[in-house]
């Protein structure tokens, strides 16, 4: 597998943050208002964006959000890569606790890299979630 990740402007993550959440939904639906605020990052192989997540930071407390894959790409790995580049970048800028809103279906994925599920959970456009949390102190 040969990826680069990088960081990339909030809108060089819309196309694929729409493609695989929210297809049905219109491209304004999966922008954030706080986008500007976020560090994006995105796994390329080749001139193939991959793979997309967003970080938003406040204090030493982190959330990322809008973890998107292609979906002819998931199960390989890429995702895996660039989870594992986030919370090593959470790390290293000393951020105590990371945590996302995970759709349900997914919290296993999200299990494997440390994190835990809350009690806290929701539903939005039909899709059930659980607020996922890692603390790294």
């Amino acid at each position: 597998m040969d990826f680069q990740i990088k960081i990339i402007e909030a809108r060089e993550t819309y196309s694929l943050r729409h493609e695989v959440m929210w297809p049905n939904m219109p491209l304004e639906y999966i922008m954030l208002d706080n986008d500007k605020e976020g560090i994006h990052f995105g796994l390329w192989e080749a001139s193939d964006l991959v793979s997309v997540i967003s970080l938003f930071i406040i204090d030493r407390t982190a959330q990322f959000r809008k973890f998107a894959t292609k979906t002819s790409r998931q199960g390989k790995g890429y995702g895996s890569q660039l989870l594992n580049h986030v919370m090593l970048y959470a790390e290293d800028n000393n951020i105590d606790t990371l945590w996302c809103n995970a759709r349900e279906d997914k919290s296993l994925f999200y299990m494997k890299f440390g994190m835990k599920r809350t009690n806290k959970r929701f539903t939005k456009g039909g899709i059930d979630y659980v607020i996922m949390e890692r603390s790294f102190i």
